[in-house]
Parts: structure tokens; C-alpha cells; sequence
């Protein structure tokens, strides 16, 4: 049995229809220059693009 890639488990999540979601990039550093709507727009989970989420699926044999 092979073993679940921790490290993605924790970066992203699944909804129930079994699309995967991420959090949005930017909030990090640098955020004295960023609009208070940059930062609450970047607190939301996005939709990670078919691709990228066929092979985190794989990943974590979900």
C-alpha cells in the first residue's frame, strides 16, 4: 500500500463533487502595498485547473 503524500494533503482540500481547491497566492510577504481588497480576496480557496488536479488525485489516491 503506498503511502499518502502528506505534504499535499495539507495544501489542499476536495469538495464533495470532487473538485480540489487551494488557497489563493500573494498573502505571504509584501502586504503593506496590497489593497485591503487584495488581501480579503486572497483568504478564498480556488479551483485548482483539470490538469494539475488529475495528478494531485493521483497523488493522494483519492
Amino acid at each position: 500500500m503506498a503511502k499518502i503524500r502528506k505534504s499535499i494533503s495539507k495544501r489542499f482540500k476536495f469538495t464533495k463533487t470532487g473538485k480540489v481547491l487551494r488557497r489563493a497566492v500573494g498573502l505571504d510577504h509584501n502586504l503593506a502595498k496590497k489593497t485591503g481588497n487584495q488581501k480579503r480576496k486572497n483568504k478564498k480557496w480556488v479551483l485548482v485547473g483539470k490538469s494539475e488536479a488529475k495528478v494531485i488525485k493521483k497523488l493522494l489516491k483519492y
